[in-house]
């Protein structure tokens, strides 16, 4: 039995060695590798298996890493790992201690950029092109984007850049999901290669300088009359008008068609260049096809059936409690709309969809649109519930100040994936939002304990029309508590004691609840009798119930899961302004995350690592009170 060829292929300079009459047999070894090592890790599929080919063709034809490759967002490049150095890793993807699930400069020298929120590719392509030219080197730059990302603006900024400083750059614009112009077979492959290749360009660079002796007239027809010709054939109007050198569409499955065509574009000397690949997310893998989603992102699974393992749910996922609610608010208010930035099911817009579809708007990668469309809906009395993942939220903060808090609008924002977030790492945790819409004066922000608070949240931000209101929850499953038959609103800036005790106070903002409730029961078997508050609210602070706990205890602790300069920050200075840290007799401490970026594992464990679980809540007491032993506690 012959050695699979996927075995001979450590990096892409091995891959480079291969004669091109076997580049099908290692896409589909490599299609199969993928969806073997995914089977194990979860992650992302669909998007990967739709780039195999279009992988193993762009690390053929260009030298890796010299020639820089960029994948937009890295959904897609787990084949591109396996094939740059990682295989012997790629069964750790998403795993603490393993591979990333996306794109990572210190991970190898094969990920040039790092990446996992939308529509950058082209920019850092573009600043890559740029410093090259400045250093006189000769390498490409390739920047690979979906189709999805296109509907973010700052792709358009980068194309709109980069057409007009004329940087030899290339993109490959992989559409797997509009098909904006699928290829029609053969002659469109002929036309791609044709208007890729060196002759006709160089026939239209010398029929432009001849058009140029023409009257001014005449050239502005010429260039009209081949500019209109080749749209018609091709298409690619949109980017041609923004300066990009269109090529395409052609089949991103066939390597046939692939490769001369990414060789002409190799070799070309010209500016920047558009090739658009068309090609199938989940190609090659039938569950995959067959899944609405083109199973985009997948739990373990059996590579037979297809089959997702499902862990058992002890509570409803926060998600869902968020979407369940805002359907049981709209149907007794019909202002209330609920808008998304192209992520529906991820936020639970996708149930009020089914039962609202005229009052959902879905408008795409565009959070900075998704605000000011919430704000200019708000001026005409509407509700809106702007549904964002915290971490995506970031990108649209001007918008969030400028459109929405300087206006006082009552634009709702319903935060998902607050805190940290597991697999997905660093660039999906939802570490700042406390921090920065806390600053921002006219904003309300919340953050539910539990997923019965959050019921009684999604309340509080449908009465509230005094301005801006916000509030965050993570993933996941909510703590199996009783749920409330519907959402009652809470009183703005006012939090709650749900246990009572007389040294030592924890005030929560937060899940971090259930913890600071399991520390307290430890240190009351220790002799330390111990309050439990949960604040509710970030901004306005309950300053009368914050001012008691500081009185009428030892040591204070707060805990919240977001940054430094958050809650936290804003209790010890009410606590200053009020001289309640004068008189000497209360501890403060406040526990916030570390102030690092934490790498991927399980939540739990990377709250530990954050000392914000209740072994840490005990640690931090304990610290405050100068490591008094438990029996020299006074009770």
């Amino acid at each position: 039995m012959s050695t699979p060829l996927l075995d001979t292929i450590r990096i892409p300079d091995d891959l480079r060695q291969l004669p091109e009459t076997q580049l099908r047999q290692v896409a589909d070894e490599l299609r199969t590798e993928t969806i073997s090592a995914v089977s194990v890790t979860g992650g992302h599929l669909g998007a990967g298996l739709g780039v195999v080919e279009l992988t193993v063709a762009l690390h053929y034809v260009f030298d890796t890493p010299r020639d820089r490759l960029i994948w937009d967002v890295g959904h897609q490049a787990y084949p591109h790992k396996i094939l740059t150095g990682r295989r012997d890793r790629i069964r750790t993807l998403r795993q603490a201690g393993g591979l990333s699930g996306f794109t990572k400069r210190t991970e190898s020298e094969y990920d040039p950029f790092g990446a996992a929120h939308t529509s950058t590719s082209i920019s850092a392509g573009l600043g890559m092109a740029v410093a090259r030219d400045l250093e006189g080197e000769k390498n490409n730059v390739i920047a690979v984007i979906g189709d999805g990302a296109m509907s973010a603006g700052m792709a358009y900024e980068a194309m709109n850049n980069a057409g007009a400083m004329h940087s030899r750059l290339i993109v490959i614009l992989n559409d797997n999901d509009m098909s904006i112009a699928p290829p029609t077979g053969a002659m469109s492959s002929y036309l791609a290669r044709l208007v890729s290749g060196g002759t006709y360009r160089g026939l239209r660079e010398t029929a432009k300088q001849l058009a140029k002796k023409l009257p001014k007239f005449f050239y502005d027809k010429a260039a009209k009359a081949e500019e209109f010709a080749r749209g018609f054939w091709t298409g690619g109007t949109l980017f041609e008008e923004l300066g990009f050198y269109y090529v395409g569409p052609i089949d991103g499955h066939n390597l046939d068609h692939l490769l001369p065509i990414l060789k002409n574009v190799r070799d070309s000397e010209t500016g920047p260049i558009l090739v658009h690949v068309v090609t199938q997310k989940g190609k090659g893998y039938a569950p995959a096809e067959a899944s609405a989603d083109k199973y985009h992102g997948v739990a373990t699974f059996d590579v037979v059936t297809g089959a997702q393992a499902k862990a058992k749910a002890n509570a409803p996922s926060y998600t869902k409690v968020f979407g369940e609610s805002l359907i049981r608010q709209a149907r007794q208010d019909d202002k209330i709309v609920a808008i998304t930035a192209a992520m529906p099911s991820g936020t639970g817009v996708d149930l009020f969809h089914k039962e609202f579809p005229d009052r959902t708007f879905d408008v795409g990668i565009a959070e900075q649109h998704a605000v000011t469309f919430a704000a200019g809906m708000a001026t005409e009395g509407y509700k809106p519930f702007c549904a964002i993942y915290s971490t995506f939220l970031q990108r649209a903060y001007d918008q969030i100040v400028h459109d929405v808090a300087i206006q006082n609008l009552p634009v709702r924002f319903a935060l998902d994936r607050a805190g940290l977030v597991g697999a997905d790492g660093p660039t999906h945790a939802g570490s700042f939002d406390i921090a920065y819409l806390g600053c921002l004066p006219n904003m309300v922000v919340m953050a539910a304990a539990d997923e019965a608070e959050l019921v009684h949240m999604v309340a509080t931000a449908a009465a509230y029309d005094d301005g801006p209101i916000a509030f965050r929850y993570p993933r996941g499953e909510g703590v199996g508590v009783e749920m409330p038959e519907k959402g009652v609103p809470l009183p703005i800036g006012k939090g709650r004691v749900v246990r009572a005790g007389n040294r030592i106070a924890i005030l929560s903002l937060g899940t971090r609840l259930a913890e600071a409730l399991k520390a307290a029961e430890e240190l009351e078997t220790r002799g330390l009798s111990t309050t439990v508050a949960d604040a509710r609210f970030a901004k306005p602070l309950d300053e009368e119930l914050i001012l008691r706990l500081a009185r009428d205890h030892e040591v204070l602790i707060t805990v919240e899961e977001g940054s430094s300069g958050g809650f936290g920050a804003s209790v010890l200075q009410l606590l200053a302004d009020k001289g309640a840290l004068d008189r000497g007799t209360v501890k403060v401490r406040a526990m916030v995350l570390p102030d690092t970026f934490l790498d991927h594992d399980k939540p739990e464990r990377m709250y530990a690592t954050a000392g914000l679980d209740a072994a840490g809540i005990i640690a931090k007491v304990f610290e405050a009170l100068g490591h008094e032993t438990p029996h020299k506690a006074r009770a």
